[in-house]
This record gives C-alpha cells, structure tokens and sequence, in this order.
C-alpha cells in the first residue's frame, strides 16, 4: 500500500503543476486584448520581473538624438 499512496501523492504534485500551468496560460490570453479599466494586480508583478533596459523601449533612438550632428 506504500506504493499507491506515493502515487497519489505523485499525481496530486503533478496536478498542482498543471493547474499552474493552465492559470499562467489563461493569463497569457488575456493580456493579448486590451481592456477598460484598471490593470489587474498579477500584470504589475509581471512588470517588477521582467525590467526594462536602461534605454528604454527604443534604446536606439535615444542614443542617436542626444548625440551632436555629424559636420
């Protein structure tokens, strides 16, 4: 009976990961439509782990209007 009990403790970590999985896509779906209203809480987060370069989004452009013009 040892066996079937680690099982069940197997597939219950196994769904525990799967049902992860399927919130992160459902997320994922929904960020692709733009909405009214107030951003929902977990898109800060996503916001705080993944920072943006020191450039900004157009890290190129930015570097190229500071500089002086070529004579």
């Amino acid at each position: 009976m040892d066996i079937i009990s680690k099982m069940i403790a197997d597939l219950h970590e196994e769904r525990s990961y799967l049902d992860e999985a399927i919130v992160s896509l459902e997320k994922l779906s929904l960020a692709g439509t733009p909405r009214r209203g107030r951003p929902p809480a977990w898109s800060k987060v996503a916001s705080i782990v993944a920072p943006r370069n020191r450039e900004g989004q157009n890290g190129s452009m930015n570097g190229a209007a500071l500089s002086p013009p070529p004579d």
